[in-house]
C-alpha cells in the first residue's frame, strides 16, 4: 500500500502542486534523467549553449549586467567557450547587497525573497524567480530517486530556525502530510528533545531522512548511548547537507539508522550545486550550473586542486548568479564516476574559508587540524573553536564522561602546539552548544579571513 501511495504522490499529487505553482519541475526532472547519461563533452555543449542564452538575456535585462558587459565589451553571442567566463568578475555578496535592485532583471515575476542564514558572518536578501526554483527542486528530486526513494515516501526532515517553523502554515503543513515529510527543529537539540526525536523517529518508520549532518549523528549518538535499536525501521538513505560531512558522522549515522548516507552540496544562494551517488560521485548539477574553482588572486587551479567554489547558475535569469563566491573551498575532479553519468565531480569539499584557521605566523590550515585532536577525546561530548584573532582562541566544550580539568590543558596544548606557543587558548565547559539561527552546527569559527 505504502508504495502506491508513493506512486501517486509522485506522479500526481506533488506535479499538481507544481502546476498550481506554475513550475515546470516534473518537465525539468525527466529532462535530466536523460541528460545524466550524456558524455562529458556532450553536456559541455549544452552548458555552452545555455551559458550564451542566459548571458544574451541578462545583458539585454538586468541594468548590472548590461553595463558591465558594456564596459567591459562583452558580446555574449561572441563567447566561444566556458573559460570566456573568465572575462566576467566574480559577485560578491557586498556587491549583491549594493547592487540588488540592479541585480532583478526587467522581466522578473514574482520574484521570491530570500536570506542565508548568515552562518558566515555574511547574511545576505536576495531574490528567486519561478525557473531557478523549479530547477533546483528538479535537481534534488533526481538524486533521490538515485537512492531508490521517491517524493511521497515517509520522510524525516531534521531542519530549520524557529522562523522557518513559525512559517508552517495550514497550508504547508496539510502539504507536508499529503507528502508525508515531516519537519523536526534542529535548533532545539537538548536531551528532552532527542528523546523525543527518537520516539518519533521509531514511530514513524521513514523511509529517508534529510538534516544537518551534525543533528542527524547526534540524534543517532542519543539513541546509541540510550540503547534504542533504529536500524529496524527500514530507513533507505539519510541525506545530509548544508555542512560537511565528517566520516565518523558517516559512520555512525549509517550504522545507528541501518542505511545509506548520501551527501549533497549548496545553499540557498547559490542553488543545489552537487549530490552523491550510490557509486560515491559528487556529481555537479552540470545542466544548471558551472562550477569553478580559484585561487586567493581568483585564478582557476586545475583539476584536483583545491580552491574557493565559484558558481554559475544558468537558470536565474530574474536575479542572475554569475561567478558568485559561494565562500567554500573544494577540489573539481577531471575522471568519471564509475556509475556511468556524464556529470563533472566534485572530490572534496573541504569547508567554508571561515572553517580555515590561521596559526600565530600566518600559516593557513584546515579546520580539521582543530577538530581531530579534540573529537578523539572520549570525555568531549560536543565542542566548537572560535578563533577571535591570531592572539585568542575560544573553545567551548560540552562535557562527556572523565571530564576534568586536564581535559582542558590538553585541549589548550593541543591548539596551541597548532597555532602557536604564544596564542592564548581559553577552554570554557557549557552545558549545550548554542546552535545557529538556522539549527546548524559549525566545529570552527573564525574571524580571520586566509
Amino acid at each position: 500500500m505504502s508504495g502506491i501511495y508513493t506512486a501517486l504522490a509522485s506522479t500526481v499529487f506533488f506535479p499538481l502542486q507544481e502546476k498550481i505553482k506554475r513550475h515546470d519541475t516534473v518537465a525539468a526532472r525527466r529532462s535530466l534523467e536523460t541528460t545524466q547519461w550524456w558524455s562529458a563533452d556532450a553536456l559541455r555543449e549544452l552548458q555552452l549553449t545555455k551559458l550564451k542564452a542566459f548571458l544574451t538575456d541578462i545583458g539585454e535585462h538586468v541594468q548590472y549586467y548590461r553595463d558591465l558587459f558594456r564596459e567591459l565589451d562583452i558580446v555574449p553571442a561572441r563567447i566561444a567557450s566556458l573559460v570566456d567566463l573568465q572575462r566576467l568578475p566574480v559577485l560578491t555578496k557586498p556587491i549583491i547587497r549594493k547592487e540588488i535592485e540592479r541585480l532583478k532583471s526587467d522581466r522578473a515575476q514574482g520574484l521570491a525573497r530570500f536570506n542565508t542564514g548568515g552562518s558566515s558572518g555574511e547574511p545576505l536578501v536576495f531574490y528567486i524567480g519561478k525557473q531557478r526554483v523549479s530547477r533546483d527542486v528538479a535537481a534534488k528530486w533526481r538524486a533521490t530517486r538515485w537512492w531508490g526513494v521517491d517524493i511521497g515516501d515517509p520522510e524525516i526532515v531534521v531542519w530549520g530556525s524557529p522562523i522557518e517553523l513559525g512559517a508552517q502554515d495550514r497550508m504547508r503543513n496539510f502539504r507536508d502530510w499529503v507528502m508525508r515529510t515531516e519537519l523536526l527543529p534542529a535548533f532545539e537539540m537538548s536531551s528532552a528533545r532527542l528523546d523525543e526525536f527518537v520516539a518519533r523517529i521509531r514511530q514513524r518508520r521513514p523511509r529517508m531522512l534529510f538534516g544537518y549532518p551534525s543533528s542527524l549523528s547526534l540524534v543517532a549518538r542519543h539513541a546509541e548511548k540510550q540503547g534504542i535499536a533504529l536500524d529496524d525501521l527500514g530507513i533507505q538513505v539519510a541525506f545530509v547537507t548544508a555542512e560537511r560531512l565528517f566520516a565518523d558522522q558517516r559512520r555512525i549515522i549509517g550504522r545507528v539508522f541501518g542505511c545509506k548516507v548520501a551527501n549533497g552540496y549548496g545553499g540557498r544562494d547559490a542553488g543545489f550545486i552537487a549530490h552523491e551517488c550510490p557509486a560515491g560521485g559528487m556529481h555537479i548539477t552540470a545542466e544548471d550550473i558551472v562550477v569553478e574553482t580559484l585561487d586567493a588572486q581568483g585564478a582557476p587551479v586545475p583539476a584536483g586542486v583545491a580552491g574557493e567554489i565559484v558558481v554559475t547558475h544558468l537558470a536565474t535569469g530574474d536575479f542572475p548568479f554569475v561567478r558568485y563566491r559561494t565562500g567554500d573551498i573544494g577540489v573539481l575532479d577531471d575522471k568519471l564516476c564509475s556509475c556511468g553519468r556524464g556529470l563533472p565531480l566534485l572530490s572534496d569539499i573541504q569547508g567554508r574559508t571561515t572553517d580555515f584557521l590561521i596559526a600565530r605566523d600566518g600559516t593557513i590550515m584546515h579546520g580539521l587540524a582543530a577538530v581531530y585532536p579534540i573529537r578523539d577525546l572520549p570525555e568531549v561530548a560536543e565542542f566548537v573553536v572560535s578563533q577571535d584573532s591570531l592572539e585568542l582562541t575560544r573553545v567551548m566544550v560540552v562535557a562527556g564522561p572523565g571530564y576534568n580539568p586536564e581535559t582542558g590543558l590538553k585541549i589548550a596544548d593541543a591548539l596551541k602546539q597548532r597555532l602557536g606557543l604564544d596564542v592564548t587558548v581559553l577552554v570554557e565547559q557549557v552545558a549545550q552548544i548554542p546552535r545557529t539561527a538556522s539549527g546548524k552546527h559549525r566545529y570552527v569559527q573564525s574571524k580571520l579571513q586566509p
